[in-house]
């Protein structure tokens, strides 16, 4: 396990790209105008627009896990609900709310 990305809301990605830039991150990543990663090195920031936002209109904690479906059983075990997994183009994740509410994403990568 280890943490993937913090996502945040992107509703104009170039904006945001500029901001995030200026501050001093570099851009890992872009998918067009839906998704872009930056980072500093050893954080990495998702800029997500309304299409790639697992919870709309929220910033979250993504974590990356070797097998999800494991890790879910896990985490409902200890109190948390998931959400139905979702395949993406770069991801099986799921949506998961810890038990005091707060949403965050859990996601394995599609094999190379």
């Amino acid at each position: 396990m280890r943490i993937g990305h913090v996502i945040v809301p992107a509703g104009d990605l170039d904006a945001q790209l500029a901001f995030y830039t200026t501050l001093g991150l570099t851009v890992r990543f872009r998918d067009g105008d839906r998704y872009a990663a930056v980072t500093d090195g050893t954080v990495t920031v998702g800029l997500a627009d309304a299409t790639q936002q697992p919870v709309a209109g929220r910033t979250l904690l993504s974590v990356q896990v070797d097998d999800l479906d494991a890790c879910l059983a896990g985490l409902v075990a200890a109190g948390a609900t998931a959400g139905a997994p979702q395949a993406g183009p770069h991801e099986r994740r799921a949506v998961v709310v810890d038990p005091c509410g707060n949403p965050l994403v859990v996601y394995e990568r599609n094999p190379a």
